[in-house]
């Protein structure tokens, strides 16, 4: 099988490797050009290890992406982590066309933050789908899809690095097989089943106290590790990752007001919030490391009665 690869990153590098370890030829790959002053891209650096032909677009609309990708006589494209729009005229080049991965059960969850807002909202269900790439997002047929539960104490990072991540890369070897042999079928997307959901970045990420428990939870598993649900703590901006969820059963159990630390300990310390109370493992100020709870509280003078948000 004769393919270029389209993407960027770890998760494009995995493909590669998928790709070449079983023998397959990677005729060219294609990369977004990194920003000023940011560390090589891992799919780049990896291709370029391998002595493979490498093309850094600014645009894949540019005539001579069009171009490089007819040069390649590749017999498929795999879109692997793919930031940049990738257009019909490019996609459709390959002889079997281009397929591509994304991280949830299309047509939920379309978008660019798509392994968040399922947690975030409490499913217990998530996945992955390849399909064909069209100039709508996420919009175009699905040839298959893998499941994965959410378990009530997953995170982002669980999720997507123990799960996603690995299924992911084995999908687009399934994929590309299928579509080579012919064997495959292309489900066009239910649109009265789409969601569409844009970025959870900081703005998405603040903690409200007052919401009940399980939307802060959920919240705080669905930033961790990235963006990082934050509240604020004395004019600081505190980002709290690792955490557990206490339920109150009764209202002789509510320690303190909504937003408020009731108890600290060595490893960690404890804000009520709306129906139960947040455990923070681990947390950080934005411009400090991750520490445990304990030791934030104590290096902040965190005390019983420090009261977050604001």
């Amino acid at each position: 099988m004769k393919i270029a690869i389209i993407g960027q990153q770890d998760f494009g590098k995995a493909v590669l490797e998928a790709f070449l370890s079983r023998g397959d030829e990677v005729s060219a790959v294609f990369c977004a050009p990194e920003k000023e002053g940011a560390r090589p891209d891992a799919l780049r650096a990896a291709a370029q290890e391998k002595d493979l032909k490498v093309h850094q677009f600014r645009s894949l609309r540019d005539p001579e992406a069009t171009r490089a990708m007819k040069d390649t006589g590749t017999d498929i494209g795999i879109m692997a982590f793919v930031t940049q729009f990738a257009p019909q005229e490019f996609v459709t080049i390959p002889r079997h066309g281009t397929i591509q991965y994304h991280p949830s059960l299309l047509p939920k969850y379309r978008g660019p933050s798509s392994i968040n807002w399922p947690i975030i909202k409490g499913d217990t269900e998530t996945g992955l789908s390849i399909f064909r790439p069209t100039d709508g997002l996420d919009e175009g047929a699905v040839i298959l899809q893998k499941k994965t539960p959410i378990s009530p104490d997953d995170t982002l990072g669980s999720v997507y690095f123990d799960r996603l991540f690995p299924m992911g890369v084995q999908a687009l070897l399934e994929a590309a097989d299928l579509v080579l042999a012919g064997k495959h079928r292309e489900t066009v997307q239910d649109e009265s089943q789409a969601s569409y959901e844009g970025w959870c970045r900081s703005a998405e990420a603040k903690i409200d106290w007052a919401k009940p428990i399980d939307h802060v939870y959920n919240l705080i598993r669905g930033c961790n590790p990235a963006p990082g649900a934050w509240t604020m703590l004395d004019g600081k901006k505190l980002q709290i990752f690792d955490a557990h969820k206490v339920l109150f059963r009764r209202f002789a159990d509510v320690p303190g007001k909504i937003g408020e630390v009731t108890d600290v300990t060595t490893q960690s310390f404890k804000v009520t919030a709306q129906g139960g109370l947040i455990e923070v493992l681990k947390a950080k100020f934005e411009d400090g490391k991750k520490v445990s709870g304990g030791e934030l509280a104590q290096a902040a003078g965190v005390a019983a009665g420090t009261a977050l948000g604001g």
